[in-house]
């Protein structure tokens, strides 16, 4: 099995345009992702829609390629990427007409966000780990909330949450808090009563199955709750789960980045 981790990074972001290029401690904020990510992956490339990122990330050594501006998704990104720069053992670049489907079968794209300056290896361990299983289409990652973490956490619609079956495939997503505890008093009863498992935005996909899924229309629950991965399975894609305890701080905003200034000068 081989793994590629790609890493979208778009410089136009409504709430924190130019995060990419963002400086952390230092350093970038994509390279500081980009960092996190490289050894742990036979590749990594970034797949950017802007010169300035594509010139950032050449100038500390490391892959890029240039994609289309006109993505909806790090997932479709991810596949222009692929297609651009499939790697072989050779380091040969290849374009999507001579990428060969029983290679695909054996290759796993990893969509690792460039607004997640502290991802660690163990975690992406966790998610490549998924594939061990060969009916595994799609992986990604979730942490238990905690009693540390508040009832609020839990019912942040921004924070979606995962159920999970007894094979660790994902049963659903939603804003919501799901399941419903009936006959218990909703808050931190719930959380007493059941493990509520926040979503993580890392994904992994067969090669194949990646081509697959950019070629789907979005599905009606999709639309209903704005989450990608419901169009995966209500077309039948099995998703794996990893489970982490790690907790991960995203960029989406300046004020993220004062918190992740913080993190990073009390873990230092």
């Amino acid at each position: 099995m081989r793994f590629i981790g790609i890493i979208p990074a778009r410089y136009a972001s409504t709430r924190f345009p130019a995060k990419p290029l963002a400086m952390l401690g230092g350093m970038t904020v994509i390279e500081r992702v980009y960092r996190q990510v490289e050894g742990t992956m036979d590749a990594v490339c970034v797949a950017t829609d802007d010169e300035r990122i594509e010139q950032a990330v050449k100038a500390f050594g490391g892959n890029v390629v240039m994609t289309s501006t006109a993505h909806r998704s790090g997932t479709d990104r991810c596949w222009e990427a692929y297609t651009k720069v499939q790697s072989t053992k050779d380091n040969v670049q290849g374009t999507k007409d001579n990428v060969q489907s029983d290679e695909d079968e054996d290759t796993v794209v990893v969509n690792i966000q460039g607004d997640e300056p502290f991802i660690q290896p163990v975690q992406l361990d966790a998610v490549k780990a998924c594939f061990d299983d060969p009916a595994t289409d799609i992986a990604t990652l979730v942490k238990p909330f905690t009693q540390a973490d508040g009832w609020a956490a839990v019912e942040n619609p921004n924070s979606p949450k995962v159920v999970v079956g007894q094979n660790m495939e994902a049963l659903y997503f939603s804003r919501s808090v799901i399941p419903y505890i009936r006959g218990k008093e909703r808050g931190e009863e719930w959380m007493r009563q059941h493990t509520f498992y926040k979503h993580i935005g890392l994904y992994a996909y067969r090669a194949n199955v990646l081509r697959e899924i950019t070629q789907l229309p979005q599905s009606p629950l999709e639309l209903a709750e704005s989450l990608e991965q419901l169009r995966w399975l209500q077309n039948g894609y099995h998703i794996r789960v990893g489970i982490t305890d790690i907790e991960t701080i995203g960029i989406d905003t300046p004020e993220d980045l004062e918190r992740a200034e913080a993190f990073l000068s009390q873990n230092a």
